[in-house]
């Protein structure tokens, strides 16, 4: 990490392997609906903040690169598949995934672009009924599986640490 200069934002991948710091504010809060993010992401669409990169730094590990156009190189966790970045060849700034920032409650979208391509019943997914984990594990009959998950997570905590995995959970 930086010496000189104290991060605004952290943030990682699912296992750690990949850990970044941001020096300045993000800007543009943005979610792209286009096809290209759906597939990069795995979901309904991608939500992004832009970062200069000056003020981008990675910190731990490697950002994994796959070449999603000519002109695109979308940025992963090489060990577990976490979408990171999307870095537009010869602009002076990157886009970095919001769910991937330690605090992403900060970063709100102010925007949605690729708006084409966005799936026609996205409205209707906030009157849709909801449940905590806890509770729908209970109502549904899948506690015991939550628990489970929980004693065993291997997933990195949302702050950095000196490093990761745990040594009782290395394999």
């Amino acid at each position: 990490m930086s010496e000189t200069r104290k991060p605004v934002m952290t943030g990682g991948c699912q296992c750690g392997a990949v850990r970044y710091a941001v020096y300045a504010e993000p800007y543009n809060h943005h979610i792209c609906h286009c096809r290209m993010c759906q597939k990069a992401f795995g979901g309904f669409f991608a939500p992004l903040v832009n970062v200069r990169n000056a003020d981008f730094e990675v910190t731990r590990g490697k950002i994994g690169i796959f070449r999603s156009s000519r002109d695109v190189g979308r940025g992963f966790c090489a060990d577990c598949g976490t979408p990171l970045t999307v870095v537009d060849d010869g602009t002076d700034h990157l886009n970095v995934a919001i769910g991937s920032f330690d605090d992403p409650a900060r970063l709100k979208p102010e925007i949605q672009i690729g708006v084409e391509a966005r799936m026609p019943w996205f409205a209707d997914l906030a009157g849709l009924p909801e449940d905590t984990t806890e509770s729908a594990g209970a109502k549904y009959g899948f506690s015991e599986e939550l628990a489970t998950i929980a004693r065993t997570n291997r997933q990195h905590p949302d702050h950095d640490t000196a490093e990761w995995p745990p040594e009782d959970q290395r394999s």
